[in-house]
């Protein structure tokens, strides 16, 4: 972790203005542990007493916390932009689910196109591997694996856009997304054909990232959101379909004595 020495005076405000700055960047993420107090006073040039006043004031106001036997952890909360309750509520609202997906392409678009002349080469070069893996998922039919690796593409996005209100707002929006709450990833990926445009879309957006053509980038990922959202559509159809063809079925039914 980039870690710095510290030389100013107030040493433990200089450690927390540090690793909030870390957690702002995304460095470190919801849930993660930091390394053992030694090791990071010795990373960071400061002594323990300072360090530790640092981590107890930021544990103070929710940043971090401790957890018995385990270290100290960045606090889970910073990853929840939605409240369970409210993710119930939009998910039993189909409009309200739309409009998820309609802030999700304009906040990707932007970050798309903002990617395509921030992000650096460590960037481009994971965009690079993330869709290299996905043609392995892809190629072994293993739908579980394409659906990690299209949340783990469309936060590495944002990521590269170096916008870090963007960052939260997305990885916010990607817990939502990689635990099903408002819809089954992989069962998108279920499709055969559906499939293959995904896998196509996917890489027309790297492509032109990596050509650092933003308007381009920004294109490609609109049209794949916009495939996304009609496969959505229509698998809410059929599900509707098939609720009402049970109802009808269980209707005609004999009824015991």
């Amino acid at each position: 972790m980039p870690f710095e020495k510290i030389d100013a005076a107030k040493l433990s405000q200089e450690v927390r203005r540090q690793i909030e700055w870390l957690i702002l960047q995304g460095v470190l993420r919801p849930g993660q542990r930091l390394p053992g107090e030694r090791d990071l006073a010795a990373r960071m040039g400061v002594s323990r007493p300072s360090l530790r006043e640092a981590l107890a004031a930021m544990q103070a106001d929710g940043l971090l916390v401790l957890r018995p036997n385990a270290g100290i952890h960045v606090a889970e909360v910073l990853g929840s932009a939605f409240s369970p309750a409210l993710v119930r509520l939009i998910a039993r609202h189909p409009r309200a689910a739309d409009d998820f997906l309609r802030f999700r392409k304009d906040l990707e678009g932007l970050a798309a196109e903002r990617a395509a002349t921030e992000a650096g080469q460590a960037d481009l070069d994971l965009l690079d591997r993330i869709v290299t893996d996905m043609r392995h998922a892809h190629a072994i039919a293993d739908p579980e694996a394409e659906a990690a690796l299209d949340a783990d593409f469309h936060m590495a996005i944002v990521e590269a856009s170096h916008n870090i209100v963007a960052l939260h707002m997305m990885r916010a929006m990607q817990d939502l997304l990689r635990q099903g709450m408002l819809f089954n990833r992989p069962r998108i990926f279920q499709r055969g054909d559906l499939r293959d445009r995904i896998l196509d879309q996917h890489q027309a957006i790297n492509a032109a990232l990596q050509a650092r053509d933003g308007a381009l980038a920004r294109r490609a990922l609109e049209s794949h959101l916009d495939c996304v959202a009609a496969a959505l559509e229509s698998q809410r159809k059929a599900d509707e379909q098939d609720a009402i063809a049970q109802l009808r079925l269980r209707n005609r039914s004999p009824k015991s004595d």
